[in-house]
């Protein structure tokens, strides 16, 4: 894969499709998870639809830089991160992209559209919160899973993320034990750093509330939550498409704080119509 340097760190990321053809799309993660949690099916029907998909290891994550002090970004917040994708954006020479977040990677991707509204097409926030005072926190099965001290081995790294994975998961399909345990290895094997993990939480906590500010946003968006996420509940997806002015809504029944391939159709199609409706 290759790599680049911004702000003083290394991003590892990959590019899918033809950056010079089709609409460029940012998919950023959220809390402690890497580039290949995405589904290589989610990637290519992305393509498929015309856009060129750039993923990208997260700061504390996977292959990119880890932050570990005395590292001098040891200390980093989510305008940071922000600044990570708008570095990985000047590296591929695109001066303006859509942008697709997920969880703490839609906290991410509405700071980018706060700090340098200039350089996002359009805003897809999924399963994430403006971070506003009064939003629902989440379910007590939620926080202890998200709490839990993390496991120091392989095996008992692979049973905590299957234990986490079937809290998180929603009602909407069976949960494919199999293949979340056979991810969590691979994401072991690839990079196993907690005290990353922790410093990105750390970002989410010090990073102001940002609803007033998404207020003054005028970037097209879509808003996207599921009906039953125990960990970032749906109040939270709905007070960020509140706070934009020209956000679209979807609420899908049944999806918890994960992508079930049910709900694919809906979110696919939601994020090519947003982007598909926009030149330049």
């Amino acid at each position: 894969m290759p790599r680049t340097s911004v702000q003083g760190i290394e991003i590892e990321y990959a590019v899918q499709g033809d950056l010079r053809s089709q609409r460029p799309l940012i998919l950023i993660r959220g809390l402690s998870t890497q580039m290949i949690h995405w589904d290589p099916d989610w990637l290519k029907a992305l393509v498929d639809a015309g856009h060129a998909v750039i993923t990208f290891d997260n700061r504390d994550v996977g292959l990119s830089t880890h932050c570990t002090p005395p590292h001098p970004k040891s200390h980093y917040s989510l305008g940071d991160m922000a600044g990570d994708v708008i570095g990985l954006m000047d590296h591929l020479d695109l001066p303006k992209a859509h942008v697709v977040g997920i969880s703490m990677g839609g906290m991410i991707a509405q700071r980018m559209v706060i700090d340098d509204p200039e350089r996002v097409a359009s805003l897809t926030s999924i399963m994430s919160t403006s971070g506003d005072p009064g939003l629902p926190g989440p379910t007590d099965e939620a926080l202890k899973a998200l709490m839990k001290p993390p496991a120091r081995d392989r095996a008992g790294y692979i049973a905590d993320q299957v234990r986490n994975g079937r809290v998180f998961h929603g009602p909407s399909e069976p949960f494919d034990e199999v293949a979340a345990a056979q991810k969590a290895g691979e994401a072991f094997d690839r990079a196993f750093d907690p005290a990353g993990v922790a410093r990105q939480m750390s970002a989410i906590q010090r990073d102001p509330p940002r609803g007033a500010a998404l207020a003054q946003v005028t970037t097209p968006a879509f808003v996207i939550h599921g009906s039953a996420d125990p960990l970032v509940p749906a109040p939270c997806g709905r007070a960020t498409a509140d706070a934009l002015p020209s956000a679209r809504w979807l609420l899908i029944e049944g999806m918890g704080h994960d992508l079930p391939r049910s709900a694919w159709p809906e979110i696919l199609g939601a994020v090519s119509a947003l982007t598909a409706s926009i030149s330049g």
